[in-house]
Order: structure tokens, then C-alpha cells, then sequence
């Protein structure tokens, strides 16, 4: 049995890999149809390696009889369509910020807590959460489960991806620019990214945190415990894809360093990576186009009683963004992915085997 699917926001960078996505996992597709603003309409994009789908326009689409849209056109864009969808029948799964915290809208990460998705009928909306916050969770999800955790302190180094395509673009011409002495002008940041970081995602808010940093504390918080405190301060670094995190935890109870190592070990879209030695030790570089949540650098914090610090990188375009929303179409429908290639089976093995030390 295949469905029908909408993918909305097609042209973008995180529609791209929804579309990729859907094709590597071999979702069930009996028809598909890619939809994105007028200025779009008529663009080609791949559906795999063999299909190529001319983008339609979303305005004057009719989303009756499709099962799934999977949305990532900007939050403004989902609060449109994204009802409209869902009251035509087809199951919305939003990447934006549109819905996250709508107490009716299910916010979910199917390795952490896909019993939520059956909340979605209130709706007819499922929400995924910031890509911070995905990679940050499936961190902390088996840390919590063992030992309960208290307070998060996290630094973000974010990729320009997060930002978009012309963010991506800003950052190659200013690098290039640079060699060739031209003044780096930002337009998509508000200093210049090239050979530089800039402590400020989203918009500021009052007690001045931004909303990027906001949405880390309060995704994270519905995911996973309310009674989790979180600070947290989020970075744009010059790197093109993949996100990197700082973390520090203290613990409700003892966890030692070789369990909490043998926890992520065993928890789903988490693979090991820690050698104390160089190379030891997973960077966004090494991250990209990769499903996995990668943990590293897993170190006792000897300031507090029971306090843990480490480090993960993760795609942020892949499982921060469309493998999390393909995910939760494959629960949503119990669709089992693709088999595992040999890639997808050397990760597992390293999660397994990987010493830590």
C-alpha cells in the first residue's frame, strides 16, 4: 500500500532532503507532488536518482485525499496552508516553528517519545522540533531515564545551513571574498560570518536571551520533562552543514562515566564516537549527510556532586530536520524503512563496539 504525500517548501534546503529522504527509506509512495511559493512554480526538483517532480503552487493547491504533507516553507507559510491542510484530511508534520507550542500539537521525536503522535487527531498537526533541540534530546533521553536529569548548561556552534540557502551562499562569498581583499557586508547575519561567530540566532527577546535559545529550553522541556532547567547559548559558526554542541549535566543521582558511555551506546540514532586521542572524537565535517546523532568527549564534571559534560554533532539538515519528519510518517502509518546499507550498518556496529576510551 503506498500514500499520497505533499512535500511543501520542496525548493528549499530542508524540503530537498525530505524529498532525498523519502526516496533512501523507501516510503510508500503512490503519488507525490512537490509544492512551494509562486515564484517556484515550475522549477524541477529530484525525487531520488531517477524522478524528477515539477514544483506546483501551493496557493491554490487542494490537499484533499493526500494521507501526509511534510512542511518546511517558513513558519508564516505553515500557518496558512498547514490548517487548511489538515482540514482536508491530510496529516500535517511541520518543520517550522509554527506549532511547536500549540498544547494541541504533538512535538516529537520518534526515538524519544513517539507515543505522542497519537495526539495528533485534536489537530491534525505533528510538530518537529528545533534541529538543536533533536540532537540535544536524543542526547539526553538516556541520560534522563537513568538518572534524572536537573539542569542543562548548552553552547550550540550552528551551521549556516540552519539558515537557509542565501545564508549559505553569504558565507561562501564572504570567504571568498576575503582572499581577494572585498569588505565582507552581512545581509542574512548581522556581522560577517566568514572566519568569524556570531552569539546570535533568531530574534532577541525580553531578558535577552534570542528565540533560538527560547525554543531549545521550551521544546526540550515539553519533550522531555518540564522540571528540566536549561540554559542555553546558541552560536552561528562559519561551517556549511552540521550543528555541534557543548553540554553539561548535572544529574539527580550517580552516573558514572563508563555507563553513561554504555547508555548512548544502546540508545536509537546514537553512535558513540570517544577516544581520548586525536581524531577521537566526531566534528560537523565528518557529520554531514549522516543520520546519526554522533556523542563524544563524555567526561565527569568535577565542579558539581553528580555532573556529566560532552559533546554531539548531527547533519541539522538530516536528522535535525527531514529524517525526524520522515520518521514520524513511518510511525504515524507503521511503515518499517529501507534495509540497512553497509554505511547504515557500520554505524551500528561502532555504537555497539566503540570502547570510549
Amino acid at each position: 500500500m503506498g500514500y499520497k504525500v505533499a512535500v511543501v517548501g520542496a525548493t528549499g534546503n530542508v524540503g530537498r532532503e525530505i524529498l532525498q529522504t523519502l526516496s533512501e527509506r523507501a516510503f510508500p509512495v503512490d503519488e507525490i507532488v512537490a509544492l512551494a511559493s509562486e515564484r517556484s512554480s515550475g522549477r524541477e526538483v529530484s525525487f531520488g536518482e531517477k524522478d524528477i517532480l515539477k514544483v506546483r503552487e501551493l496557493n491554490d493547491f487542494d490537499f484533499t485525499g493526500f494521507d501526509v504533507g511534510l512542511f518546511s516553507p517558513g513558519a508564516k507559510v505553515s500557518a496558512i496552508h498547514g490548517p487548511r491542510a489538515a482540514k482536508a484530511g491530510c496529516v500535517v508534520i511541520d518543520n517550522t516553528s509554527e506549532f511547536r507550542m500549540d498544547p494541541d500539537v504533538p512535538l516529537v521525536i520518534p526515538e524519544v517519545n513517539a507515543g505522542a503522535i497519537e495526539l495528533h487527531t485534536k489537530r491534525n498537526i505533528i510538530a518537529n522540533p528545533n534541529c538543536s533541540t533533536i540532537q540535544l534530546v536524543m542526547a539526553l533521553k538516556p541520560l534522563h531515564d537513568a538518572a534524572k536529569i536537573r539542569r542543562v548548561v548548552v553552547s550550540t556552534y550552528q551551521s549556516v545551513s540552519g539558515g537557509g540557502k542565501a545564508a549559505m551562499d553569504e558565507l561562501f562569498n564572504q570567504t571568498r571574498g576575503i582572499f581577494v581583499n572585498d569588505q565582507a557586508v552581512p545581509d542574512q547575519f548581522t556581522k560577517q560570518i566568514a572566519f568569524n561567530v556570531i552569539p546570535h540566532i533568531d530574534v532577541f527577546m525580553d531578558g535577552g536571551d534570542t528565540k533560538e535559545e527560547w525554543k531549545m529550553r521550551v521544546e526540550t522541556k515539553k519533550i522531555l520533562d518540564r522540571e528540566i532547567k536549561i540554559s542555553a547559548t546558541c552560536v552561528r559558526v562559519p561551517v556549511f552543514v552540521g550543528h555541534a554542541e557543548s553540554v553539561n549535566v548535572e544529574l539527580a543521582n550517580e552516573l558514572t562515566v563508563e555507563h553513561a558511555r554504555n547508555l548512548f551506546r544502546s540508545m536509537p540514532g546514537v553512535t558513540l564516537i570517544d577516544h581520548r586521542a586525536d581524531e577521537g572524537y566526531v566534528t560537523p565535517v565528518e557529520c554531514a549527510g549522516d543520520d546519526m546523532v554522533y556523542v563524544s568527549r563524555v567526561r565527569k564534571d568535577p565542579s558539581i556532586k553528580f555532573g556529566l559534560s560532552f559533546w554531539c554533532v548531527s547533519d541539522n539538515l538530516r536528522k535535525g530536520a527531514a529524517l525526524n519528519a520522515v520518521q514520524i510518517a513511518e510511525h504515524l502509518f507503521g511503515v518499517q524503512p529501507a534495509e540497512l546499507n553497509e554505511d547504515d550498518e557500520k554505524y551500528l556496529t561502532l555504537a555497539v563496539d566503540d570502547p570510549g576510551d
